[in-house]
């Protein structure tokens, strides 16, 4: 391709084709981090659509490198002008390079060598961009269940609700069809045949989750008791946990599903792969949604909790605390768990309000609430004060007067005497 640098934006990813010594000048270049996709990725990108044997020379020359679309590397769409088809959703673009040195942008349609002109071609880059992206998806939730140290299996071990135990022996085929597809490179009738009913029992089992997560998010907007609050957000620690596991290996599982589907696809009807991988786009952002509005009412439910706690921390100092620690705790584990998945969390913790910072506060308060009644209670003080200096005198008046009158009678007795 003579240096040239070819570029492909599916909207979530970035994939960079060329040399393998351009490539990596071109992406140290905009300081990028990427993960090559193999010789292997390559030349099942132009085995559809192009003869595999004419371009052997090239895809031995040349490699590929996929990044997720971040803000720094979205940029280089704007950067370099890539041109977005309407009909396939894809950004493409080619740069043209001299010696690892970057020198233009020219489309594809104006670069007739371009591997990725040919349509079909082109369609088999997306289904590959989209495979590769959530294979990370699916590497990002092995990796957040074994953070938590709760693999979905142990946590649904104790469960006998049938819709789980489906959704496990289902993990199993799904994951034995993974392997085959790995190990021959293609899925065909035989590996589809076990797995096509997947999706169904998946729904179901991601759907029985969220409702249990609404159902306590319902039960602790009921509670009116802060101690009865405080025991309910602390189970919730370990509950609210345990179904976002469940959430995250369904969504893991419905990616390698949608992964062993597009394959699927391509084998039996090439010409709809486009079309399919865009459908397979939009059905996964609207699960996304669903989980999303899920957990953010819950960490409504869990704000709207510690902001009650805090407003009683006076009252009770222990419990309340309490309840804003394990609130944060959940908020945290949500968090986490939206994350892995790519969606977009802006839930802040509770701060905790310390007993001394609240009782500060009270004072400070009544204090200010006080200051005006100052000048008024020195005032009735003094005027206090000085009545009862009046009356200490009359009182000291009248007793002298009794006793001058008592000593004149005792002196006129003794006279008389």
């Amino acid at each position: 391709m003579d240096n040239d640098i070819q570029l492909i934006s599916d909207g979530d990813g970035l994939t960079v084709i060329g040399s393998a010594k351009d490539v990596e000048n071109f992406l140290a270049s905009e300081g990028l981090p990427s993960r090559s996709l193999g010789p292997r990725w390559y030349k099942s990108l132009f085995a559809t659509g192009a003869a595999v044997a004419e371009a052997a020379s090239e895809i031995a020359a040349n490699s590929a490198h996929y990044m997720k679309l971040t803000p720094k590397s979205a940029l280089l769409v704007k950067k370099y002008g890539l041109r977005e088809s309407a009909k396939t959703g894809l950004s493409t673009g080619v740069l043209k390079g001299q010696k690892g040195q970057i020198k233009g942008f020219i489309e594809f349609a104006q670069a007739p060598r371009s591997l990725l002109s040919n349509p079909a071609t082109l369609a088999n880059a997306g289904k590959f961009m989209a495979q590769v992206a959530m294979q990370q998806t699916m590497d990002e939730i092995t990796d957040y269940l074994a953070a938590i140290d709760k693999k979905v299996d142990d946590v649904l071990r104790a469960q006998k609700d049938a819709v789980l135990a489906r959704m496990i022996g289902m993990g199993f085929v799904i994951e034995e069809a993974m392997t085959i597809r790995e190990k021959r490179g293609r899925v065909d009738e035989v590996t589809w045949s076990k797995v096509h009913a997947a999706p169904a029992t998946i729904a179901e089992t991601q759907a029985y989750a969220l409702r249990q997560l609404d159902a306590l998010a319902e039960n602790m907007e009921r509670q009116t008791k802060i101690g009865d609050l405080a025991t309910m957000i602390k189970e919730a620690e370990v509950v609210v946990r345990e179904w976002l596991a469940v959430l995250a290996r369904c969504f893991q599982l419905q990616d390698a599903i949608a992964v062993l589907e597009l394959d699927r696809v391509l084998d039996a009807t090439p010409d709809e792969l486009n079309g399919h991988r865009l459908g397979l786009k939009a059905a996964r952002q609207d699960r996304l949604e669903h989980i999303s509005r899920t957990t953010e009412i819950l960490l409504a439910r869990m704000n709207a909790a510690a902001g009650v706690a805090n407003a009683k921390v006076l009252l009770h100092p222990t419990t309340s605390p309490a309840v804003v620690q394990s609130s944060n705790q959940v908020a945290i584990g949500v968090h986490d768990f939206h994350v892995r998945l790519g969606i977009e969390s802006g839930g802040e913790s509770s701060e905790t309000r310390r007993w001394t910072e609240a009782a500060l506060e009270v004072r400070d308060r009544a204090l200010e609430t006080g200051a005006k009644g100052v000048d008024v209670a020195r005032s009735l003080g003094n005027e206090t004060l000085d009545r009862a200096n009046s009356v200490k005198s009359r009182l000291s008046s009248g007793i002298a007067e009794r006793a001058r009158r008592f000593l004149g009678d005792e002196e006129e007795r003794d006279e008389k005497g």
